[in-house]
């Protein structure tokens, strides 16, 4: 039709990583090679600052561009397994119907009481608290289902149920003062005392909680209020995943059996990620053995089970390989020795400027960091050993330092496409990327503003102990 306006469809997340992966691949070509020693420290290799030298160009032509994809899966092959066990035993422990018959007596019991509308800061300080204590990430990938299935049975769309879990944790992640993943380790590589500064910390982390909280709340509402607002209105419509709370079940034994089962392994789970140390792989077994339970308890034959759990991993599949993909871009700049080169260049432009400034330099710098490097001990380890030193330079305390890298770490951490697991729980709650990301812009501009005004708080008042 003469004059229509064609409808913008957005790139699919594979071409959006494929891109960022040639323009790794020609950073290569453009950005001088440059290395750094590294030394250990506490146990970890880290940066020696003062040992930056230019090196003979390494350019990741593009065939070798290609083959970092299968060594960026090889690296992250933990995982993508993990992501993959999960998919498939969740689909076996949700195809009993044992959760969605719980979740729809929580949504009814709330509706009656008039309360339901709550679940969301409590859930929500739930998973922050998760990202203070253990720096909750993957882990909140086996509540994305449960959440939106949840939210959508009270009236909220699936991109609510998806924010309570990744919006959540994320804030606690910003301002955590334990976690041993980000707070411990940066305070551990610029030698500052463990657990200092928590109080700033949690003060910061009010005020950041406040502002995502806020933001979720008025949205749900809003949808709630009329769902033709929601952002997933079209595609929630389409969804086979949905609660209808008119015509819900009753709980049987076996569905209780199921349910003690599930809620018993996530218990296991915190636990073992808290007090024992447990990995991805141990993890991956929990959940492996939950659904072995909860097939013994409906008696499932072994060839449908077989079929429930393979159907399961296949809904995966696409968000297991975004991990992979992911992971190719960090290759890349690390194999054409131009992540050292950024990390010394941008050092060398915060020195120049005041210190107030630079406190935001390097706060910014964070940010744009972690789109390259998506892990939080990763990104300690690399800039941490710089910048803590530099800051020592330019009258701004170590203890703001790692403020800034706190929060430059978590924010863009459900929103770059180079973040694994946050890709998968996209692919776990069925959303669109395009979608997410209209979404959570103002959120994530709000986030940005927040965390800006906070690091300039922690500059003005000196934040120690230096």
């Amino acid at each position: 039709m003469k004059g229509s306006k064609k409808k913008f469809s957005a790139p699919h997340v594979f071409v959006i990583l494929f891109t960022l992966i040639i323009f790794a691949s020609i950073l290569t070509y453009v950005i001088p090679a440059g290395h750094f020693e590294r030394i250990e420290l506490n146990g970890r290799m880290v940066i020696d600052p003062e040992s930056f030298s230019y090196v003979e160009p390494s350019p990741v032509n593009l065939f070798e561009s290609l083959n970092s994809i299968t060594v960026g899966i090889g690296e992250v092959s933990e995982i993508i397994a993990f992501l993959l066990i999960m998919g498939g035993s969740f689909n076996v422990i949700q195809s009993t119907d044992a959760i969605k018959i719980g979740i729809g007596q929580i949504a009814v019991a709330g509706a009656k009481s008039g309360k339901d509308k709550f679940l969301i800061p409590i859930l929500m300080a739930s998973f922050a608290a998760g990202g203070v204590v253990f720096g909750m990430a993957e882990e909140t990938l086996p509540f994305i289902a449960i959440m939106v299935m949840l939210a959508m049975s009270m009236g909220f769309d699936s991109i609510t149920g998806a924010a309570i879990a990744l919006v959540g944790a994320c804030t606690g992640v910003s301002c955590s003062s334990m976690s041993p993943f980000t707070c411990g380790v940066a305070q551990s590589i610029a030698e500052l005392p463990l657990l200092s500064g928590w109080q700033f910390r949690m003060c910061a982390l009010v005020f950041m909680f406040a502002i995502s909280c806020s933001y979720v709340y008025r949205y749900a509402m809003k949808v709630r209020k009329n769902p033709q607002l929601s952002v997933m209105y079209e595609i929630d419509r389409q969804r086979t995943d949905t609660l209808d709370l008119n015509k819900l079940e009753k709980l049987t034994g076996k569905h209780k059996a199921v349910l003690v089962i599930f809620f018993g392994m996530m218990i296991l789970l915190v636990f073992g990620v808290m007090k024992l140390g447990l990995g991805i792989t141990q993890m991956s077994s929990l959940f492996l053995a939950s659904s072995i339970l909860t097939a013994i308890v409906f008696r499932m034959k072994l060839n449908e089970y077989a079929k429930v759990f393979a159907e399961g991993l296949e809904s995966l599949a696409v968000g297991a390989t975004v991990v992979g993909l992911s992971r190719a871009v960090l290759v890349i700049l690390t194999d054409g020795n131009v992540i050292d080169t950024i990390l010394f260049s941008s050092a060398n432009v915060l020195s120049q400027i005041p210190a107030t400034i630079s406190s935001l330099g390097i706060y910014i710098f964070q940010c744009l960091l972690n789109f390259l490097i998506p892990s939080g001990s990763g990104q300690a380890a690399v800039s941490i050993p710089i910048l803590a030193p530099l800051g020592d330079l330019i009258n701004v305390t170590r203890q703001t330092t790692v403020v800034a890298f706190q929060l430059g770490d978590a924010i863009s951490n459900i929103l770059t496409p180079t973040s694994g697991y946050f890709m998968a729980a996209l692919s776990l709650s069925k959303i669109p990327r395009g979608k997410w990301v209209k979404w959570i812009l103002p959120l994530i501009g709000l986030q940005y503003l927040g965390g800006a005004i906070v690091v300039i708080i922690a500059q003005l008042i000196h934040l120690g102990p230096f």
